[in-house]
């Protein structure tokens, strides 16, 4: 393929018009495609979600791409978002050992790795689990809560009862619900909500084997369902389950239980796949931030409410903050940071000037890291400026992939990861903003721009 057209690609993929860059490459002959447009039309099927096609065509050149680490790549990202976590994490392998020390690489061969050995446990469990049931054994049966743990259980506050708590339920609103709802609901659960029907709990915290986009060891819940339709808070209210697995797309596979404090970004569900409608559910947490991923919680739902613990004993944030604090102060910048600061001419102390914005970050946040908020917002404006300023010819593809080797990924002063859509994100808003501007898939701030940017960094 010509080199034109191959920057006229690309410069509609800078643009995200991948459908056009899809609808171009299939008016292309058999005869005329080569290993460069059945791979740029594998990455459009890509960017659109469309996994199983690029697949189907980068297959064809697996031939020619065996040596080639972005094929690779390509390939494994696209098996990772398909959730066949361990081919990703082979291709993933394959590409770091061509090209070994991309970022990332790393962070996705990481990822793609701990899923897999997830993905195995969690085959394995259920299977088990239905062994055990198909066997008749069971671990359904009424269990009581007793009096003793109740009264320490539920938060006394008006929250609690305007958002949650509904009068106790009689058992033909249960049948009802349970019929709404198409799933037998366990008697633990029951149990618990004819003493309170729904609140929130003292005790909101539950411990993990595998991490969370909440923690690394737990996750939290806000408050849990209770039966009945009035509260939007309750299993068939407003914000209840079904609105839940209809509006926010999570898996229909039993009972939203207990919302968390993402509002609505992670859940924790009654996960009915292994016993059935009429069985005793496991408890899971779901979790929409990635994507949908389920991580295993309980065997039932007596096992969740009495795993629940306090915050107090998962809260680091003190030493978590005096880390971040010691880290932006201290920390060595990357080889690449300390490249773009060398190159700044008219702003005296950029690297100072740059430790004491992150050092504003970690003091509101308690943590170092870059999101939607406006301190994060004048990083990325920074980060944006500095390589800019030292590299003019960079697209938007260059810049994404180099991002992470600034800061993100920055050893001694870096962040450890990042969510790449946050980026993208600011690029998009600049450039809806008019502030970024793109020329024959070049990007780059205004001069105006520009100038505001060196001017909050030399007030910084």
């Amino acid at each position: 393929m010509e080199q034109k057209l191959i920057d006229q690609l690309n410069e509609w993929h800078e643009s995200d018009e991948q459908q056009r860059i899809i609808d171009f490459l299939l008016t292309i002959s058999d005869e005329e495609q080569d290993y460069d447009s059945i791979s740029l039309l594998a990455r459009a099927y890509t960017n659109m979600g469309l996994y199983e096609e690029a697949l189907y065509h980068f297959d064809k050149i697996s031939e020619a791409g065996k040596q080639d680490s972005l094929w690779h790549y390509r390939v494994g990202f696209a098996l990772y978002y398909l959730k066949r976590y361990e081919e990703s994490a082979q291709a993933f392998s394959r590409a770091d050992q061509l090209d070994p020390g991309d970022q990332y690489t790393e962070y996705f061969l990481t990822r793609s790795s701990q899923k897999a050995e997830k993905q195995k446990r969690e085959k394995l469990r259920l299977s088990k689990k239905k062994a055990s049931m198909a066997h008749g054994e069971s671990v359904n049966g009424k269990v009581l809560f007793s009096d003793m743990f109740l009264a320490n259980f539920w938060e006394e506050s008006e929250y609690a009862r305007e958002s949650y708590q509904s009068e106790l339920p009689t058992d033909e609103l249960i049948d009802s619900i349970e019929k709404e709802l198409g799933y037998k609901l366990p008697s633990s659960y029951i149990d618990l909500m004819k003493q309170r029907n729904g609140g929130v709990p003292n005790n909101t915290n539950f411990p993990t084997k595998d991490p969370t986009s909440w923690a690394e060891d737990h996750i939290a819940i806000t408050g849990i369902m209770g039966i009945g339709r009035k509260k939007s808070y309750s299993l068939c209210g407003d914000l209840g389950s079904q609105f839940m697995i209809d509006e926010w797309g999570y898996p229909d596979i039993g009972v939203v239980i207990c919302d968390c404090p993402s509002a609505g970004h992670d859940v924790v569900m009654l996960d009915y796949r292994a016993c059935g409608i009429d069985g005793e559910p496991e408890v899971v947490h779901v979790d929409q931030e990635d994507d949908y991923e389920i991580t295993f919680l309980a065997d039932n739902f007596e096992e969740f409410i009495k795993g629940l613990v306090n915050d107090e004993e998962y809260d680091t944030s003190e030493e978590d903050k005096e880390e971040a604090l010691d880290k932006v102060a201290h920390g060595k910048f990357s080889p690449l940071l300390e490249e773009l600061c060398s190159r700044v001419t008219g702003v005296d102390q950029v690297e100072q000037k740059i430790r004491t914005i992150c050092t504003q970050i970690c003091e509101e946040k308690g943590n170092f890291s870059f999101q939607a908020d406006e301190l994060s917002y004048l990083m990325y404006d920074v980060q944006f400026w500095l390589y800019t300023k030292s590299y003019p010819d960079t697209s938007r593809d260059q810049y994404v992939a180099a991002y992470p080797k600034i800061i993100a990924f920055g050893g001694e002063f870096g962040q450890g990861g990042y969510a790449p859509s946050f980026i993208t994100d600011w690029l998009d808003i600049r450039k809806k903003e008019g502030r970024i501007i793109q020329d024959h898939g070049i990007i780059r701030f205004t001069d105006s721009y520009s100038a505001e940017v060196i001017n909050k960094l030399q007030i910084a």
